[in-house]
């Protein structure tokens, strides 16, 4: 019998090595594959997107700046947006009714009528009260509003000095949102480096960080926090107050995830890499950073996700109490002072709008987290 032709493998054959998919790319498309079966995380997560583009983009999308008022418009009531004119025909174009306003001899309140008689024509892209994108870039532009530019809109009502409330809030978004981020950002750098130091080398370390820590959690939440906010001087301006009330709330945010890392760090350096790693003559640092943590960096983007809540309520917290930012800053908590009178509220609920911000804020970031964290356990 003759010998059989020898056949060739192919190229991709001749190695019984996998195709190059690296470890990390891969436990990251499981994760993301994880997440998107859970409907109500991606639903936050978008949702948490458009929030995002609410405060980088809050000038150009809100219908005015947030400091224009109208004393003859305090509290008015939020204006319908129609989009179909049946009065004269079939007309297709945006359009709010204006109000008819008249004035309590006694009260000395305004009540409004809608006036189904003046229509107040509305458009994209319409020019309307000037201001700087970014605080660089002269603008007059918004997404939305009276396509007169002398006329104001209020599609979520007035506050008491006749500003338009969907402005405000939209600004709002902005300090809100990065104060939770910045607060968060200062709160990692303290937890995971006090923590890790904590649990790595342990002994006198590990005991004065955890007294510290429990120390600072024993003392109740408002008082600390009161107290730390009347160390700051009353003379300074927004931006000085804006990064002081930021630091505050990360010298009280960071204990939570110093506790995690501190845990994770006393069961992972027995580890056998992480003994290899010291062996290898690789330095603190470089065990710490290029070792351990990346074992654990998920959990601790979940724990990151669910801290920026506790920030936002924090932060609103101190506003609406009178110990954070004041006016003219303007942030969800700021404009929830208004409706710590009764009156404002029986008269004018769109006050409380804010409120309504701050807890879909809240929600979507404990979806995303929470979604994380589950994409994430590599036991599920």
């Amino acid at each position: 019998m003759g010998l059989l032709p020898e056949r060739s493998l192919p190229p991709e054959a001749a190695t019984n090595e996998p195709d190059e998919i690296p470890g990390d790319v891969a436990q990251r498309v499981l994760i993301w594959r994880r997440f998107k079966r859970n409907k109500l995380a991606v639903f936050g997560a978008l949702l948490l997107c458009g929030l995002v583009l609410i405060s980088v983009f809050s000038e150009f999308l809100s219908p005015s700046t947030p400091y224009a008022y109208d004393a003859e418009r305090t509290h008015a009531p939020p204006q319908r947006l129609h989009f179909v004119d049946t009065d004269d025909g079939f007309e297709l174009g945006m359009y709010v009714y204006d109000y008819r306003v008249e004035r309590d001899e006694e009260t000395y309140a305004n009540t409004y009528e809608v006036d189904e008689s003046a229509k107040v024509p509305v458009g994209l892209f319409v020019q309307g009260q000037a201001y700087r994108m970014w605080g660089l870039f002269p603008m007059d532009r918004h997404l939305i509003g009276a396509k007169d530019p002398d006329t104001e809109v209020y599609f979520l009502g007035a506050d008491r000095n006749g500003r338009d409330m969907a402005s405000r809030i939209i600004h709002g978004t902005r300090v809100s949102m990065s104060i939770g981020l910045a607060g968060v950002a200062l709160s990692f750098v303290l937890g995971v480096v006090l923590g890790g130091l904590s649990g790595y080398f342990g002994g006198r370390t590990d005991n004065y960080v955890q007294r510290v820590i429990e120390f600072l959690m024993s003392i109740p939440t408002i008082p600390l926090w009161m107290g730390l906010s009347a160390a700051v001087p009353r003379d300074w301006g927004a931006i000085q107050t804006y990064f002081a009330i930021t630091v505050i709330l990360s010298l009280i945010g960071w204990t939570d995830l110093a506790r995690v890392v501190r845990g994770r760090f006393l069961s992972l350096r027995q580890e056998d890499f992480v003994t290899a790693a010291r062996l290898d003559g690789c330095r603190t640092g470089r065990v710490i950073g290029r070792h351990m943590l990346p074992s654990f960096t998920s959990h601790i983007i979940a724990s990151l996700t669910l801290a920026v809540p506790f920030m936002i309520l924090a932060e609103t917290s101190l506003s609406f109490l009178g110990l954070g930012l004041q006016q003219p800053v303007v942030s969800w908590g700021v404009l929830l002072q208004e409706a710590q009178n009764i009156h404002s509220i029986s008269g004018a609920p769109w006050v409380l709008l804010p409120g309504v911000a701050v807890t879909v804020a809240v929600l979507v970031l404990n979806f995303v987290g929470d979604g994380i964290r589950d994409a994430a356990d590599p036991y599920k």
